[in-house]
């Protein structure tokens, strides 16, 4: 008896050619799976992946908020970003395109071997990820034993949140303020006076004197210690007429661990009046190589 070629299955085909053709020298391509692409195959489908659900203050358009797959492009250059995405396109009669936003890393540079990029709101970020690539797959990658099926090993889930800031609101406050509600300096210094690449002492700070309590990064990762076992990528947007902010990305070998259980205690935050999650989705990142497609492909 022949196998089923399932719609997924063909689907997959097309995706993978797509992504071969979009490859070139200066673009790097990634992709996600989302829940509902397995929705003819559950039983391939990574134990934590789901719809992205609305967290406390978020305002989704549906339209812009998960998808089957998400295709992530990478590149100095707008201008082989663009023919890639015409590439990829091309040889996907399954697909359709869902939604689409393109970011940008100001100032992105490396330092201490963390890449730190400035955000919307004049924030350097990116000093809480780890500086080797050990911890890097300590907190990123799916390993044995998870109970994720084995194509999944190797693997990682990528959380995309498309933040809408309100900048005209912040840039209102003076920097000793925006400063307060962040929990750090603009330039990544601690607000007790230690360097941004070391860890503060937030313990030694009970009443929140120097760092306040319903700071951002204080609610996100209160024992600095021991980080949120999770890996960010963020990217800055500006579509005009107002609508900029941040392209928040972060991967995890365990959604309800990393990004879930940060989310939740950044409820109530200071931060909150000044942002609105609009859109993006849970994805997973298949191990590297094209070796996964055999166990979601018919033989």
């Amino acid at each position: 008896m022949p196998p089923v070629v399932s719609r997924s299955s063909v689907a997959l085909e097309q995706l993978m050619k797509g992504v071969g053709r979009a490859r070139a020298e200066r673009v790097g391509v990634s992709v996600g799976l989302g829940s509902s692409f397995f929705s003819e195959e559950p039983a391939f489908r990574p134990r934590h992946l789901k719809p992205m659900p609305n967290f406390s203050g978020d305002l989704l358009d549906e339209s812009k908020t998960h998808g089957d797959a998400l295709v992530y492009l990478e590149s100095d250059s707008e201008a082989d970003l663009e023919d890639a995405a015409r590439r990829l396109l091309s040889v996907m009669p399954a697909w359709r395109q869902r939604w689409r936003i393109g970011g940008f890393r100001k100032e992105n540079r490396a330092q201490g071997g963390k890449w730190l990029a400035r955000n919307p709101f004049h924030f350097t970020e990116g000093f809480g990820n780890p500086d080797s690539e050990r911890e890097i797959v300590d907190r990123a990658v799916v390993v044995p034993g998870q109970g994720e099926p084995v194509w999944a090993e190797g693997g990682s889930y990528q959380v995309i949140r498309i933040v809408r800031f309100a900048t005209d609101l912040w840039d209102r406050d003076s920097v000793d303020e925006q400063e307060r509600i962040i929990g750090r300096r603009r330039e990544g210094r601690w607000l007790d006076g230690t360097p941004g690449e070391e860890q503060p002492n937030f313990a030694a700070d009970p009443h929140g004197k120097a760092t306040p309590l319903d700071s951002h990064v204080r609610l996100a990762a209160p024992d600095r210690r021991n980080p949120p076992p999770m890996v960010r990528r963020s990217y800055s947007y500006d579509r005009g007429d107002g609508d900029s902010g941040l392209i928040f990305s972060c991967f995890q070998r365990d959604l309800v661990q990393g990004f879930e259980t940060v989310q939740r205690r950044l409820e109530g935050e200071s931060l909150a009046q000044y942002v609105l999650t609009t859109g993006g989705g849970y994805f997973f990142v298949p191990p590297p190589g094209d070796s996964w497609t055999e166990a979601l492909l018919p033989s």
